[in-house]
C-alpha cells in the first residue's frame, strides 16, 4: 500500500546565500510512503504510520537543522520516513520556490527501499 502525504509546508532555515541564513523560506514537502496494507484489513490506527506525529517530525527535524542544501534536508526528511518501522521505501520531495531569479522553483526528489537506506545509499 502506498501512503502519500503532500503539501506539508515548513518554514526553515535553507539555502547558501548570506539571507537565507537568517530569513526563513517555506519548503514543501511530499512524501510518498510504501507500507504493509494491515490498516486496510483491521482500521487500526496502531497497524499503520501515524502521519500526524511524522509530519511533526518531518517538520521539526527542517526547522532544528538549517541545512544549505535541500539535498541535505532530502536526507534527513528520508531519515525520519524509516525511523517509522512500517515503512518499507519512501519518496521525499523537497521543492522551494524562489531559489534562483526567473525559476518558479527548485526540487529535489529522493527515493530508497529500507535496504538501501540501511546501505547507506544516501
Amino acid at each position: 500500500m502506498q501512503l502519500e502525504l503532500n503539501g506539508l509546508a515548513v518554514a526553515c532555515i535553507i539555502g547558501d546565500r548570506p539571507y537565507e541564513r537568517t530569513l526563513a523560506q517555506t519548503l514543501r514537502v511530499d512524501l510518498a510512503l510504501t507500507l504493509d496494507a494491515q490498516a486496510a484489513r483491521t482500521d487500526a490506527l496502531s497497524d499503520t504510520v501515524d502521519y500526524a506525529a511524522l509530519t511533526e517530525n518531518v517538520r521539526r527535524t527542517l526547522v532544528s537543522a538549517k541545512c544549505w542544501m535541500i539535498e541535505r534536508a532530502a536526507k534527513l526528511v528520508l531519515d525520519v520516513c524509516f525511523a517509522e518501522e512500517r515503512v518499507h521505501k519512501a519518496r521525499v520531495r523537497l521543492t522551494k520556490a524562489g531559489a534562483v531569479a526567473h525559476l518558479e522553483s527548485a526540487a529535489v526528489v529522493l527515493e530508497a527501499t529500507r535496504a538501501e537506506w540501511r546501505k547507506g545509499v544516501f
